[in-house]
Parts: structure tokens; C-alpha cells; sequence
């Protein structure tokens, strides 16, 4: 069975939140979505909530559906990305910079790989539903 590592995709304003890594040294410089591995006894939703929390010191975070396609890493493990909603500004505690990102935006910098999988799908997410092509 695959382990699960999860990553939120926290939207605020049609935007979403990536977070830069300062480690391991073959990942530093690289955009990430936040989140982390879900630890035994824990579903998706509360792994989320604690690596927002131990990551960006956000509380109150409601975690939503997945968006994206199951990524997989190495180590049978697995990316899940899920929408995430928070209060408060985040603050990077294991990162060393963060940027709010919109859909025009995603491709300008440098993701982890696995990350980079989920865009088209973040994308679509960021963008507002255009007018409806039905004929009238």
C-alpha cells in the first residue's frame, strides 16, 4: 500500500499559495504546494491541517475536495493535493519565501516536479468560469 503525502492548495482571492524550499539540497530554490506526509491514524484532511499549522502557523484550516490527478513519488508514496481554505496570513516556518499565485502566474516559477503535475488542474481551479458557449 502507498503512502500518502499531501499538499494543499490554499486559494484565497483566486490565487494560490506556494511556498519555497530551503531543503533537502536537491530540492532547494523549488516551488512547492505545502503539506506533508499523512502520519498513521491520521486521514488527509487532519495531516493537512497540521502541516498548515507546523508550516505557515495557520489554524482554522478547512480542507476541501482533491484537485488534480494522484502523483507518484518515489518510495511508494503518493501525492494528493486537496483545496484548502484558512484564516490569517500565513508565515513561512520551513520555507524561505511565499508567493500568492494566479492561474497566468503558475508556469513563472520553478516547481517540484510532482507539484508541477497538478497545474492544469490548479489552473482551471484559479480561473473564474468564463460566459456560457451555449448557443442562445
Amino acid at each position: 500500500m502507498s503512502r500518502v503525502v499531501v499538499g494543499a492548495a490554499l486559494v484565497r482571492d483566486g490565487r494560490v499559495l506556494a511556498a519555497r524550499r530551503t531543503r533537502p539540497a536537491s530540492a532547494a530554490g523549488r516551488w512547492e504546494l505545502p503539506g506533508g506526509a499523512v502520519e498513521p491514524g491520521e486521514d488527509e484532511a487532519t495531516a493537512l491541517a497540521r502541516e498548515l499549522r507546523e508550516e505557515l502557523a495557520l489554524h482554522d484550516v478547512g480542507v476541501g475536495e482533491r484537485v488534480g490527478p494522484e502523483v507518484p513519488l518515489p518510495g511508494e508514496r503518493v501525492l494528493r493535493i486537496r483545496v484548502c481554505a484558512a484564516a490569517g496570513e500565513p508565515t513561512a516556518l520551513e520555507h524561505d519565501a511565499l508567493a500568492w499565485l494566479g492561474p497566468e502566474e503558475l508556469d513563472g516559477i520553478d516547481w517540484l516536479d510532482a507539484d508541477r503535475a497538478v497545474l492544469p488542474a490548479l489552473g482551471a481551479l484559479l480561473r473564474p468560469p468564463g460566459p456560457s458557449s451555449a448557443p442562445s
